[in-house]
């Protein structure tokens, strides 16, 4: 592939994936500024390992791979539990109750309370993608997967029940 090529596939890709990588990042961490660190870590990781993608699955399949990849790298060196995100962000917020924009930060609060292959399913369920794209993703038949993300939209609901009482 010469460079022309190669940069103009590396813009196409980050374009197509850049919002569902950046949706994956930020319910790792429940940290914008963070999230979008690592989205730039991820995408520079795709970048420097294009050259190694043999086409055995998708484009979307080996980038959301870097992503969860380069999260639980994150998550390890941090060598800490997430932090408890919540009182930051819900202390950060509008103060008019129920807003979009509230709703959608407590959801990603919940989420960053989830196991990390819980939130790393969720994410990648919220950014659309079909449950057998999933499956390849994180290695689960498609069955397994759908039990799982039952399960996982339960406890999510209970945690995000919680945390709206606040």
């Amino acid at each position: 592939m010469n460079n022309m090529n190669q940069e103009q596939l590396f813009t196409d890709l980050y374009q197509s994936y850049s919002p569902g990588i950046f949706k994956i990042c930020l319910g790792y961490t429940g940290d914008r500024s963070l999230a979008e660190d690592l989205l730039q870590e991820v995408f520079l990781s795709v970048w420097n390992n294009m050259h190694k993608f043999r086409q055995e699955a998708s484009w979307s399949t080996w980038i959301y791979r870097i992503a969860v990849n380069t999260c639980l790298t994150y998550l390890r060196k941090k060598k800490a539990p997430l932090v408890d995100v919540a009182v930051e962000i819900l202390g950060a917020l509008p103060e008019e109750p129920g807003t979009k924009e509230q709703d959608i930060q407590l959801l990603y609060t919940c989420i960053s309370r989830l196991p990390e292959a819980d939130r790393l399913i969720i994410g990648l369920v919220l950014d659309d993608k079909p449950y057998e794209e999933i499956a390849a993703i994180i290695g689960m038949n498609v069955n397994n997967l759908r039990v799982k993300i039952h399960r996982i939209k339960k406890q999510l609901t209970e945690i995000y029940n919680r945390y709206a009482r606040l």
